[in-house]
């Protein structure tokens, strides 16, 4: 069942997790370590803002959020690789492989268009800054992170309704150490070219573009102000209050291009 033509499968073999014993417990050693400091540092900056009533700020509130997505988005990819060392079982079921592949790219939809309304935020507090606890009160803080939450999954549903159809496979070997759509589509023995072509206009007009017009906009004006303020000092003061978040945006979209707009021959991790 390897290999080969098959039909259906009610599993998947992970070749993306190496089973040489000594390269296996080093990648172990280092996906726990980035995954215990991703678990510390998210989880303590969450605690901070839940318990520190000065941190009661629509800053850190879109913070806390972004916290919550990074632990949800290192332990629906990571985990696999950790259970496998432990287990020693690459295998991973046809149920847990979709809901892998959809909550996944749920989050990462959610920490898009979450980054989206916290440059949003950053613009009020920049360019209206006596306005800005009167524009950004808690109702609308509360308001712009459910929308996130709840159209990320309903963003990806279409596109996952269609994957679940998908009954045949020409192997049940996934070049991936966690269930990604990528991978996933090469397996099919069915013609995939339109599904593919409608996930990738998905990816990149709706879940890439939306949320990067927004971040767009609030940056043409952010940038617009800073240079207008007179004083050195307080062009730096403006610049650092949102300088991490545009470090954020540029290297999540970046990844992200990188992971999932190179040609199609090139996304094969190659089983070690």
């Amino acid at each position: 069942m390897d290999h080969g033509n098959v039909t259906t499968t009610t599993y998947f073999i992970l070749t993306g997790i190496s089973q040489k014993p000594l390269l296996h417990f080093i990648v172990f050693l280092l996906v726990l370590l980035i995954y215990l400091l991703t678990l510390r540092g998210n989880i303590t900056i969450f605690l901070l803002v839940a318990l520190d009533h000065h941190l009661h700020t629509p800053m850190y509130f879109f913070l806390a959020n972004l916290s919550l997505l990074d632990v949800s988005c290192s332990t629906i990819s990571l985990h696999r690789i950790l259970i496998s060392f432990i287990s020693g079982d690459n295998t991973v079921s046809l149920v847990e492989c979709f809901v892998q592949m959809f909550v996944f790219m749920s989050l990462i939809c959610d920490e898009l268009l979450l980054l989206a309304a916290m440059s949003y935020d950053r613009y009020v507090a920049i360019c209206n800054p006596l306005r800005y606890q009167l524009v950004m009160d808690s109702k609308l803080c509360v308001l712009l992170a459910a929308l996130c939450w709840v159209f990320d999954f309903l963003e990806c549903l279409p596109s996952f309704i269609e994957l679940f159809k998908l009954t045949c496979y020409d192997s049940n070997r996934m070049d991936h150490f966690f269930c990604d759509v990528v991978p996933f589509l090469k397996l099919s023995c069915s013609d995939t070219s339109f599904l593919q072509i409608y996930i990738f206009i998905v990816g990149v007009f709706i879940t890439g573009f939306i949320p990067f017009v927004p971040i767009f906009i609030s940056y043409s004006y952010i940038i617009s102000t800073i240079l207008s303020i007179r004083t050195s000092s307080g062009r730096r003061k403006a610049f650092y209050t949102c300088s991490s978040h545009l470090t954020v945006v540029l290297c999540l979209y970046a990844s992200l291009g990188l992971q999932y707009l190179r040609p199609t021959s090139s996304t094969n991790l190659g089983s070690s």
